[in-house]
């Protein structure tokens, strides 16, 4: 028995991901990577038999194929398939990301992209085209996930749950910020408001920028409220969640709020992030104002005072 856990524990896991253009594949091959996975996009399937030349690997790999791969074609990829499952030392598994061809031909519109088997025409003809391409393939999925209904944040927690390294931590843990203009996110186990920190928004040479540019942490930095704000929220996130793991909690929701979710919430939540991943705990981070922003296009304009 303690040989063949070695001999797993010794398996390079390899997770193939694919699926039709504008299904999400990107979104996930970002999250794999975001939960420790060495992610390489659009590789030749000619390349893959040396990627996994030699001995495994200390981390997980995830490939991402799709019919834009230079040398792909669904003979091929099946074949490369059949050959990883049979391969000794390699544990393999295939994401297919589906969608429903209304929402791919709606997703299409809305972002204006050419879909990549019909540059000249409508997006349905060669939404058309891939799905049927694609059909011997989704049905060798191990993993099937339809992001017809999904939210990019749904997919990430769909990602997590299926292929996230067990890395013994039984709490998933998810940093939400928003803005209180648009309402309290629901689901939240613990909020703190940061309204009373310096506002960026009030700096015009700030006020275009979000939480995540340095400029922006710096700026409210400067608060001398800050510091002493973030090292008790972080004192008492981390002596609460190993309490929530004795009581079989599975997940804990962390939420920043202030008035427009663009600069203050933004900066303390990925702060705090930052911190629990450099301790190990497996952690997600969900920005809802800008996540709304970027779905309604640049025309959006920021009018709320953040």
């Amino acid at each position: 028995m303690a040989n063949d856990k070695a001999a797993i524990q010794k398996q390079q896991r390899v997770v193939l991901v694919t699926g039709p253009s504008g299904a999400g594949r990107s979104t996930a091959i970002n999250v794999l990577e975001d939960i420790g996975y060495e992610a390489i996009d659009n590789l030749p399937l000619s390349l893959l038999p040396r990627l996994l030349d030699g001995p495994p690997l200390d981390h997980p790999l995830a490939l991402g194929i799709d019919v834009r791969n230079r040398d792909f074609n669904v003979s091929a990829m099946i074949e490369m398939i059949y050959t990883l499952a049979r391969q000794d030392g390699v544990a393999m598994e295939l994401l297919y990301l589906d969608c429903s061809i209304d929402v791919l031909v709606r997703r299409f519109s809305e972002t204006r992209r050419r879909h990549p088997l019909a540059p000249g025409e409508a997006p349905i003809q060669g939404i058309n085209r891939e799905m049927d391409l694609l059909g011997p393939i989704r049905t060798r999925a191990d993993v099937l996930l339809d992001t017809s209904d999904l939210s990019p944040h749904d997919l990430r927690v769909e990602v997590e749950r299926w292929f996230a390294p067990d890395t013994g931590q039984r709490l998933a843990i998810s940093v939400h910020s928003f803005s209180y203009k648009r309402g309290v996110p629901r689901g939240i186990d613990m909020i703190f408001d940061c309204r009373f920190l310096k506002n960026p928004y009030w700096e015009e040479r700030l006020r275009d920028y979000d939480g995540r540019d340095s400029q922006v942490v710096d700026y409210i930095a400067t608060d001398e409220r800050f510091a002493p704000f973030f090292e008790k929220i972080q004192e008492l996130v981390e002596m609460l969640l190993p309490a929530y793991i004795d009581e079989g909690k599975a997940h804990f929701s962390i939420g920043f709020g202030c008035t427009g979710g663009q600069h203050r919430s933004v900066a303390v939540a990925e702060k705090l992030v930052n911190a629990l991943a450099h301790n190990g705990w497996q952690v997600s981070i969900r920005h809802r104002e800008m996540e709304r922003r970027a779905q309604a296009g640049p025309a959006t304009k920021r009018g709320d005072a953040e």
